[in-house]
């Protein structure tokens, strides 16, 4: 009887929590939008996009006629207009799928004095302003386990009001899932998992060829530990704490462990061909964007969605 009602009281602080997180989540989510786009509207006025003429539905551009070219490829109703003759090309549809997972489990609502903004913030600034250089690109983007793939216009919004509204409680690690070989997929967490837990994961998502970024998104008080004397610490993750009363000396011992735990994801990351990155919230989500993207973006010889398209171009030429 005394094991039942322990489990009822624990799953009603459980919901207990998760309405208080959402209800928190949904008070910040305009700023968040906010932000994101100001982040993603910084980046794609300095970038090119990857959209290009090609086999497609969708009005592109028009151009102008070259001498030699297929005279029934000639919009006549354009060129009426002037002296010139013009071709309608079609957008080139080629689109590929980018799967963004920012981490939203208990440990990435924190943020200590150093910063201003939770992990967890960042995380999906990061993710909604990717998402819309992307679309913005020619490309799909989905969540694993939440959202399929889309290049909705209003991306930002869609993302977030799915986000907003999923009732589940969401782990640490994307769920498992299996993204096709031309997929790519983009991890925005603390990685504060058991390491073999980080390397299954990323196992397992990159079984079918699938190409990745792997962010590791920290409070700078998760590198420097900066604490010292009676501290108490608590992980919100399992709700279980410790008191030591001289937090200082604990120090060296933390930062050995922290880079050993880096140091092994970077061995599996690189090991599947991955990229490894470590953003701290004091640095700007600018930062980390152009970052991702010009991972992303790498060429032919590269990894990245430029590849692909390299690839099926050389395919149609051949």
């Amino acid at each position: 009887m005394a094991a039942e009602q322990d489990h009822r009281a624990f799953e009603a602080e459980a919901t207990r929590r998760a309405t208080g997180s959402g209800r928190a989540l949904s008070a910040t989510m305009p700023r968040l939008i906010l932000e994101a786009r100001r982040v993603a509207a910084t980046v794609i006025h300095g970038l090119h996009g990857r959209r290009r003429a090609g086999t497609g539905e969708n009005f592109w551009q028009f151009r102008r006629f070259v001498s030699g070219e297929p005279a029934a490829r000639v919009d006549w109703r354009r060129s009426a207009r002037d002296d010139h003759l013009y071709v309608r090309e079609q957008e080139w549809e080629a689109a590929h799928t980018v799967w963004l997972w920012p981490d939203r489990s208990p440990s990435m609502v924190f943020a200590s004095p150093l910063v201003w903004e939770t992990k967890l913030d960042r995380a999906l600034v990061v993710a909604f302003a990717l998402a819309e250089v992307l679309v913005e690109g020619g490309e799909r983007v989905g969540i694993p386990g939440l959202m399929r793939p889309s290049a909705s216009r209003n991306i930002i919004e869609k993302m977030a009001e799915i986000i907003v509204h999923d009732p589940t409680e969401r782990g640490s690690l994307p769920p498992t899932f299996a993204p096709s070989p031309q997929s790519e997929i983009v991890v925005l967490s603390d990685l504060w998992s058991p390491i073999k837990d980080v390397h299954s994961t990323i196992a397992q998502l990159s079984a079918n060829g699938a190409h990745g970024h792997v962010v590791q998104v920290v409070d700078p008080a998760e590198e420097t530990f900066p604490f010292s004397g009676r501290v108490e610490f608590y992980d919100p993750e399992d709700g279980h704490s410790i008191t030591v009363g001289r937090a200082e000396a604990w120090r060296a011992e933390y930062q050995e462990r922290l880079e050993r735990h880096r140091a092994e994801i970077r061995a599996e990351t690189d090991r599947l061909g991955w990229s490894f990155t470590i953003h701290r919230t004091d640095r700007t989500a600018t930062e980390l964007l152009l970052r991702l993207h010009s991972q992303m973006g790498a060429g032919p010889n590269g990894s990245g969605i430029n590849r692909w398209r390299e690839a099926t171009q050389a395919g149609r030429g051949a």
